[in-house]
Parts: structure tokens; C-alpha cells; sequence
């Protein structure tokens, strides 16, 4: 998985970008398919706002969040991706059940 990393108004700490890849772990975990991560975190006047759009086989996945935390952001951010990838890998297992089994010749 390539994990990209970006900020918009926000300085780009070392402990900041290793929550992000620690958190972001627990998705890949979950499913190996996953190709690249972009995340990009911003602050907009008192709003934290962080965002990342997931490439995986069938699929792009994007989650947001806002919040008054940049971790609390995070948090919310990989809490939503990991129900979106969740739900993406259900629907992939399901059509591979969906298929009629072909006679072995």
C-alpha cells in the first residue's frame, strides 16, 4: 500500500504522520487489495478537517472528516473508510458467490 500524505495549513510533524500511518493500518489490514492512500489533512479557521480517497481493486473510496481536533479528525476519517472498505469487500465476496459454478471438462 503507497500512502501519500499531504497538508494544506497545517505543519507536517513527524507524530502527526505516523498517527495517520498507524491508523491507517487497521484498513489495510483488512483488506490487501488496497493500491494507494492519498490523505490530506487541512485546518480551516477553528475547523480540522482531514480527507482520503482510497484506490482499491474495483473501486475508489473517499471519506471526510471535520473536526475541533486534527486527531479526532483522523480518528473519525479511518472510522469511516474502514466501514466503507468493509462494505466494498462484502459486495466483491458476494459477487465471486453470485457466479455459477462452470461444469469441469
Amino acid at each position: 500500500m503507497q500512502l501519500n500524505i499531504t497538508g494544506h495549513h497545517v505543519d507536517m510533524t513527524d507524530a502527526l504522520r505516523n498517527y495517520v500511518t498507524d491508523k491507517l493500518q487497521k484498513i489495510a489490514r483488512h483488506d490487501d487489495q488496497i493500491t494507494n492512500v492519498h490523505v490530506i489533512l487541512s485546518v480551516d479557521k477553528l475547523q480540522q478537517k482531514a480527507e482520503a480517497r482510497v484506490h482499491t481493486t474495483g473501486a475508489e473510496l473517499f471519506a471526510d472528516a471535520t473536526e475541533q481536533d486534527m486527531y479526532a479528525a483522523i480518528d473519525a476519517l479511518v472510522d469511516k473508510l474502514d466501514r466503507q472498505v468493509g462494505k466494498h469487500k462484502g459486495k466483491i465476496a458476494a459477487r465471486k458467490h453470485d457466479k455459477p459454478d462452470l461444469p469441469l471438462n
